[in-house]
């Protein structure tokens, strides 16, 4: 039976493109928002959604941080995709005929370069996926799209220009969630766990809350803040650090994070992508 992996957005979208990267066996399941993914994962339509958290240029995704703590998910994996933007136009067109860039205001502010060079105007869409669809419906030699590869060959459309975005290291990092966790053992190399937490209201609450980080040597790899409820004194952390929560020195970090917090939760422990371990290797 085939397997069915989640994710937001139209077909082609770059969401879907990291699932079929990932998963190459699995069917892709679109979803209209960031919550009908998670509820296709809950319900039982999908094993796995796939879920964007960050962009190298763009930062991170908002919706993610807010939605996955209560969810009831587990993130069970990341995945790293590389953005490469296409310039995509329908078939017999071409660069000379070209009037118009249709994509998400996000995909045409990383490609400033490419539309300067051609002359083009900027049109701001929905999604990247969704503007190569409607630009292969036009059949206009003068309208053309920002978008994936996959988003050309699903759509019929040409691939004029490949990888026109401005910074090459264009790349959006996914937690993978799913139902259950996933269990490791505590020895296992080469782990995350990412985990959320709400300091105490009290002087210098968070600079002892991460203080056992540092003290049991432990890599923090990312910590964002973000408001609960639209309070601006309702808190909330999210983190990721290398390592199994068994493991004595995270063990001991987190429980003197637990001491100095008024939650701690934590949200999932998986093999660290492939392309971190390499980045990791050449650091060391």
């Amino acid at each position: 039976m085939t397997r069915t992996i989640a994710f937001q957005g139209r077909p082609g979208a770059y969401s879907d493109l990291a699932c079929r990267t990932a998963f190459p066996d699995w069917r892709t399941l679109p979803c209209p928002t960031f919550e009908a993914t998670i509820d296709a994962v809950r319900e039982g339509a999908a094993e796995r959604a796939m879920l964007p958290c960050e962009n190298s240029l763009a930062g991170r995704v908002p919706d993610i941080h807010a939605l996955l703590p209560e969810s009831g998910l587990h993130i069970v994996g990341e995945h790293f995709q590389r953005v490469e933007h296409c310039l995509l136009a329908p078939r017999g067109a071409s660069i000379a005929t070209l009037r118009r860039a249709h994509s998400h205001a996000v995909a045409l502010g990383q490609v400033r370069r490419l539309l300067k060079e051609l002359g083009l105007a900027a049109v701001v869409e929905a999604d990247t996926a969704g503007a190569a669809e409607q630009v292969a419906a036009w059949n206009d030699p003068a309208e053309a799209a920002i978008a994936s590869a996959l988003a050309a060959e699903l759509f019929g459309l040409d691939i004029l220009r490949r990888n026109v975005e401005d910074a090459p290291h264009n790349t959006t990092r996914f937690y993978i969630a799913a139902r259950a966790a996933t269990p490791h053992r505590p020895e296992t190399p080469g782990l995350m766990t990412t985990f959320v937490f709400r300091v105490r209201n009290v002087p210098a609450a968070l600079y002892k809350a991460l203080g056992g980080f540092a003290t049991n040597g432990i890599n923090m790899t990312k910590l964002e803040s973000y408001m609960l409820d639209g309070h601006f004194t309702a808190t909330q952390f999210l983190c990721d650090v290398d390592g199994h929560p068994e493991q004595p020195p995270l063990r001991r970090a987190l429980e003197e994070l637990a001491f100095f917090s008024r939650e701690c939760r934590i949200l999932g422990v998986y093999p660290a992508a492939a392309e971190r371990q390499e980045q990791r290797a050449e650091g060391d």
